[in-house]
């Protein structure tokens, strides 16, 4: 059973969000200096010849009240990002976080004014679209071994769906750099993660040194929307890995998380 219950979002100032934010960025800065973790770092002469899951996602997007360019120039921030992850091999023992590979986006290093979201609205900043990034990682690991260090779910549901392939909440927000994913090899063999654009779509692969033993399927249950005591409309549900032994045949499932989100539009509306 889920908790249903979302409290109405709290409104704070733009001073206090620019404050808050560098003081978090600080903090997690000094955590990666003193931390114990040892962080995979992209190693392009790695032999992972096995196929864990390969997906994609599409670039462009056309979504109600939001400027194309800003979508264009997004193709350009994953590009940027993108490079400084492709390659990366997760040894045992290793984190992955993106951050840490990626830096802080800055116009001094290419990036582009790209869609962001702040209190479920829709704007702009520099680095914009990066999310998508995350979003991609995320469900690719849920297809592994690997384990969620790191993730923090979308608190807003912005945009009705629009052919989702894949269940509600399988995304990771991402903001610099204390908004992260980090993604942990507890295992004995070494991953690698391979990212690339074409025309049309950001693609993502996870190989390993050894042939997996199981399939993975991420799904859903308990989908529910609801209006909250304040008003507005939330949607919830959990998601769930099912892996199966491909000797055996023994399936175990786990519960990964639990999603809420406050919709910005209404539940109610028609095709």
């Amino acid at each position: 059973m889920i908790n249903n219950r979302v409290d109405k979002p709290v409104l704070r100032s733009n001073l206090r969000k620019k404050l808050g934010k560098e003081y978090f960025i600080l903090k997690r800065r000094l955590k990666w200096i003193y931390r114990s973790s040892k962080y995979a770092k992209v190693i392009h002469s790695s032999n992972t010849p096995y196929t864990f899951i390969q997906h994609q996602s599409f670039l462009l997007r056309p979504l109600k009240n939001v400027d194309m360019q800003l979508q264009h120039n997004k193709v350009k921030n994953l590009e940027i990002a993108i490079s400084k992850i492709n390659g990366v091999l997760i040894k045992p023992g290793e984190t992955f976080s993106i951050w840490k590979l990626v830096g802080r986006p800055t116009r001094l290093k290419g990036y582009l004014d790209g869609l962001v979201l702040h209190n479920g609205q829709t704007g702009k900043g520099t680095g914009g679209g990066l999310c998508q990034l995350g979003n991609l990682l995320y469900w690719m690991v849920l297809h592994t071994p690997l384990e969620i260090k790191e993730r923090w779910r979308h608190s807003y549901d912005v945009f009705p769906d629009i052919n989702r392939k894949i269940p509600f909440g399988c995304g990771a927000t991402l903001s610099y750099n204390y908004i992260d994913l980090e993604i942990v090899n507890n295992t004995d063999h070494m991953f690698k993660i391979d990212l690339w654009l074409d025309e049309t779509h950001l693609n993502g692969r996870i190989t390993c040194d050894k042939e997996p033993q199981e399939e993975y399927e991420v799904f859903e249950t308990d989908h529910i929307m609801n209006q909250q005591w304040w008003g507005g409309y939330t949607r919830h549900n959990k998601i769930w890995q099912r892996k199966t032994d491909k000797v055996t045949g023994e399936i175990h499932e786990r519960m990964i998380t639990e999603n809420h989100a406050i919709m910005m539009y209404s539940p109610l509306l028609g095709e």
